[in-house]
């Protein structure tokens, strides 16, 4: 996928209201009255703690939208940290990114079907499924999508999903274990956003319970895929599978 439009590029003051930040535009003034010297305030479209994302002086890259009724006309997508990684911060990337890979048949365990729905009512527990693949040889596929952004640093390569507790990711992963349970097929896709990390795995140490799931999943007959986006402020795309490991974080 291709930005829409070029993205400008910042400097990161502060994240805040968690739908906000403040950057120090670098370069001509994106709008007319703002002063690069001027913190410009852009729209944050990533609810979490984005822990590892949002570091004060780190470069952000934001996209403009010309919707007159929008109150803040930039969107933050990406961040570059201090070792040059970078990250997509806009969630709503992973979707697009995993729709934009499977209409293209980019990823090989999903390649067999013919159709693609987004979006679909499942569940006991009032879900809605990221996608629903059909018209394969083989059951209908149930594919939830998980963006992974947080890195631990000390753990050469390794990304966690969630970076925090998630009550809605634990929701998620007994709706795809009830799905095997009822004879389809069922996939926790981890939409790798950071590039960075080299493999992933669920935060047990953030989110026990999550954790426990995941391995519940695991043993039910879930399938947990992970892949890696190439990431540019041109465009991402999905490129690369990844390793996934239910793995104990050390001193936890």
């Amino acid at each position: 996928m291709q930005f829409s439009s070029s993205l400008c590029r910042g400097q990161l003051v502060r994240r805040y209201k968690r739908f906000l930040a403040d950057v120090i535009y670098q370069g001509a003034s994106p709008e007319q009255g703002t002063s690069p010297e001027a913190p410009l305030t852009i729209h944050c479209p990533n609810t979490g703690k984005m822990t590892g994302c949002a570091e004060p002086g780190w470069t952000v890259y934001f996209s403009t939208s010309d919707n007159p009724k929008r109150k803040y006309v930039h969107t933050w997508e990406l961040v570059e940290n201090r070792r040059g990684d970078f990250i997509c911060v806009n969630t709503g990337r992973a979707n697009q990114l995993v729709a934009e890979a499977l209409a293209r048949k980019r990823i090989p365990p999903l390649a067999q079907y013919a159709d693609i729905r987004a979006e679909v009512r499942y569940g006991n527990e009032g879900s809605r499924i990221d996608f629903l693949l059909s018209g394969g040889l083989e059951p209908d596929c149930y594919v939830e999508v998980k963006s992974v952004t947080l890195l631990d640093e000390g753990e050469a390569g390794r990304g966690y999903f969630p970076d925090t507790e998630s009550l809605r990711a634990q929701k998620h992963v007994r709706e795809l274990i009830d799905c095997v349970n009822n004879g389809h097929r069922a996939v926790l896709l981890f939409c790798v956003l950071h590039t960075g990390i080299e493999r992933v795995s669920p935060a047990s140490h953030l989110d026990p319970a999550y954790g426990a799931l995941v391995a519940e999943a695991l043993a039910a007959g879930v399938e947990c895929l992970a892949w890696r986006a190439e990431i540019s402020p041109d465009g991402m795309q999905l490129v690369q599978p990844l390793p996934f490991e239910v793995h104990m974080k050390h001193g936890v």
